[in-house]
């Protein structure tokens, strides 16, 4: 596949005192792309340049807003170390809606960033207008398989080879792995910043003794209020079926207990795609969320959302 990346200019927004680069272009509803992965990960340095393959074709029907997480890409890292947890990336995508003055976004999150979408629609249904969750093992059930992959990857990490070799066993098959988004993946693991957050992400053991642990208590809370029935904006489950670090069985257990609370609720599985699924299979994804988003408009203009506020009780 020949190198790519958005055909836009990169911007920058304050949102709560952090620097944010966010991608933004087209009109129309309001799609916004969350990637994967996390502040400080030593893996892979994952950024809104994830969505390349899917973002100018997506900005043709949408507005489409494609947001660096924060520590990740070209937004600055935490001010505080207890901000190096997932309930701070939910603050800051949720402040970033703010920021922008956004309100009934379709929002749609890769891996950690579909954990990330999922936790602000429970949190705050006002600001969201259906909820796109790509291959999330860090929401779905059961134990994950990335340690397993993970324990061959080559050293160095962070390396432009290494982190070719994790998003190739990531996949099922390498030919969505642009020189583009290599380039930039490289580029932001020199950063000053990007390194620090690994450091204290390993050495000084932030990751041991509090990102991971908070993650797990805060993934339980997100699944009880999923079976509580307190997702209750249209969702959208997207698989790949080759995924060799969230298995498929996941997200199938994962759209089960959504699927009995939340009305309007999909599953669709794409073949011959593995972890990146919207990358693999860039044309497919991009019909199946312009579909899906087009069906929700509609029934939002047959049956007119009555308004909602605020965070769900615990």
């Amino acid at each position: 596949m020949p190198g790519s990346t958005m055909k836009t200019e990169e911007r920058f927004v304050n949102v709560d005192g952090i620097r944010t680069r966010y991608f933004d272009k087209g009109k129309g509803e309001t799609l916004l792309l969350i990637h994967g992965s996390h502040v400080g990960t030593n893996d892979a340095c994952e950024s809104a340049l994830d969505w390349e393959l899917n973002f100018d074709r997506l900005s043709q029907w949408f507005r489409v807003i494609a947001v660096d997480k924060l520590g990740q890409g070209r937004t600055e890292n935490p001010k505080r170390d207890e901000d190096y947890t997932m309930a701070a990336i939910v603050r800051h995508v949720y402040g970033f809606l703010l920021a922008l003055g956004l309100k009934d976004a379709h929002v749609i999150g890769h891996s950690r960033g579909g954990y990330v979408v999922a936790r602000l629609t429970l949190e705050h249904p006002e600001l969201v207008r259906s909820c796109v969750i790509v291959d999330s093992g860090t929401l779905a059930p059961g134990p994950s398989e990335t340690e397993y992959i993970m324990a061959s990857a080559p050293e160095p990490r962070l390396t432009r080879e290494s982190q070719r070799w994790i998003v190739e066993h990531y996949s099922y098959s390498g030919s969505h792995i642009t020189e583009s988004w290599l380039d930039e993946a490289e580029q932001i693991a020199n950063l000053p910043k990007y390194r620090e957050a690994v450091k204290k992400m390993y050495e000084m053991g932030l990751r041991r003794k509090q990102f991971l642990p908070q993650m797990a208590l805060d993934k339980d809370e997100s699944l009880n209020w999923i079976i509580q029935g307190r997702l209750t904006r249209p969702t959208l489950a997207v698989w790949g079926y080759n995924d060799p670090t969230a298995p498929l069985r996941r997200g199938r257990y994962l759209f089960d207990l959504i699927a009995k609370k939340t009305p309007m609720a999909e599953l669709h599985v794409i073949n011959q795609a593995g972890h990146f699924c919207y990358r693999e299979q860039p044309e497919t994804f991009n019909e199946v969320v312009r579909g899906f988003v087009q069906k929700v408009s509609a029934r939002g203009r047959r049956h007119p959302k009555k308004p909602q506020s605020g965070r769900p009780d615990a």
